[in-house]
């Protein structure tokens, strides 16, 4: 016997266990992140094990900084009575949204054994403490 939802339709409970397949399957897919900060920087370290500095792209778009790249990789080996060929190719994309109290003019990357690290630095005290008065109309 077939299950109906509570509605009678047959389709949404069919399609329940897949409706969140696209956000597992991207997090999966993702290069693996993490965040930290300290009193003057954020930091964010992204692992890209394998991408060459200038197949990565990094772009900051209100507020958001976003991390795309592509891995290309092959690796051929030949014996006197073998051959090996492997070859990894994908493109990755990552976005992050910077605190409100990070500065979007002042990010800096650097790559080091396959990890990207973000420094974004925090804004002063008296970039925050400005505050200023809207006129309405």
């Amino acid at each position: 016997m077939v299950e109906k939802s509570p509605t009678g339709a047959f389709w949404p409970t069919f399609y329940e266990p897949f409706r969140h397949l696209g956000a597992r399957l991207a997090e999966w897919v993702a290069p693996a992140s993490e965040a930290s900060s300290d009193d003057k920087v954020y930091r964010i370290a992204v692992e890209l094990p394998g991408v060459r500095q200038e197949d990565i792209e990094i772009t900051v778009d209100d507020g958001v900084v976003t991390v795309k790249g592509e891995k290309k990789e092959s690796r051929e080996e030949k014996g006197e009575t073998w051959y090996f060929s492997e070859r990894q190719y994908g493109a990755f994309s990552r976005s992050f949204r910077l605190p409100a109290d990070a500065d979007p003019e002042k990010i800096t990357a650097d790559l080091k054994e396959g990890v990207l690290t973000l420094s974004v630095a925090k804004a002063g005290p008296e970039a925050l403490a400005k505050s200023r008065r809207i006129p309405i109309g």
